[in-house]
């Protein structure tokens, strides 16, 4: 009797916020409709977003590094950061970070932002709209960073929360509100900044109504996180546009 081959094992590391809430379920949604794939979550403290030190050393790296290597115990095939800290760090940051894991661990490594930067590099975005929870000071941070790599904003909104947990608890109809908000003032693609926000399962519905791709940042680093694993993303049905628009 021939031996059946047990199919190979995908497995996702992902860091994750303490206080995030959103991400875990959401993510183990995506790659639900993917047998082989798992998604494996480690944790770091962060409950606050702003500007001041307490709030940015929180991303420190080492604290990060340290739960990237327990990932890597369970030999994920990626470790992706699960975050959007370098919309307002700057985006050397998680350039720097992904360097350090793969040295660290011999494992490839993204994030939520690089994931959407090269997103908007490949589809030639020109006017970018933005959806954050953040405060005015973060926001600003992000707009000028935005600007600085290529992508002045079109539009933006946001709610000028700075409690992590508090994001998780804006409902649909807000989040719907903000998106109707910035398409209205001309953007042509629109990016739901925050790992934290349940937009994702609204992407779908929401491009179908404004008629302009939505990226929401749980879903970028999935999509990078699935290839570099060497995953096809459009195998990803129901969550958006991007997940069968772009293929290496």
């Amino acid at each position: 009797m021939a031996k059946t081959e047990t199919p190979r094992r995908v497995l996702l590391g992902m860091l994750t916020p303490s206080s995030n809430t959103v991400l875990e379920p959401v993510t183990q949604a995506m790659v639900a409709g993917l047998p082989e794939v798992s998604a494996h979550f480690a944790r770091f403290r962060v409950t606050e977003i702003g500007l001041s030190p307490g709030a940015l050393a929180q991303f420190d790296d080492s604290e990060i590094l340290r739960a990237a290597e327990l990932l890597g115990h369970a030999r994920v095939d990626v470790i992706a950061w699960n975050g959007t800290s370098s919309g307002w760090l700057g985006f050397e940051a998680d350039e720097r970070l992904c360097r350090r894991i793969t040295e660290a661990t011999g494992i490839p490594a993204t994030t939520s932002m690089l994931a959407l930067n090269e997103i908007l590099h490949r589809t030639g975005v020109k006017r970018l709209g933005l959806v954050t929870p953040y405060t005015d000071d973060v926001q600003s941070r992000i707009l000028a960073n935005y600007a600085a790599l290529g992508f002045p904003c079109a539009a933006e909104r946001h709610l000028g929360l700075s409690e992590n947990f508090a994001f998780s608890e804006v409902g649909a109809g807000r989040l719907r509100e903000l998106a109707r908000a910035v398409a209205g003032e001309g953007a042509d693609a629109l990016a739901v900044v925050c790992t934290n926000l349940r937009a994702a399962p609204l992407v779908e519905a929401m491009e179908a109504e404004l008629g302009l791709p939505v990226y929401d940042t749980i879903a970028t680093v999935v999509w990078k996180s699935l290839a570099l694993a060497g995953v096809d993303p459009a195998r990803v049905e129901g969550w958006g546009r991007l997940f069968g628009a772009l293929r290496d």
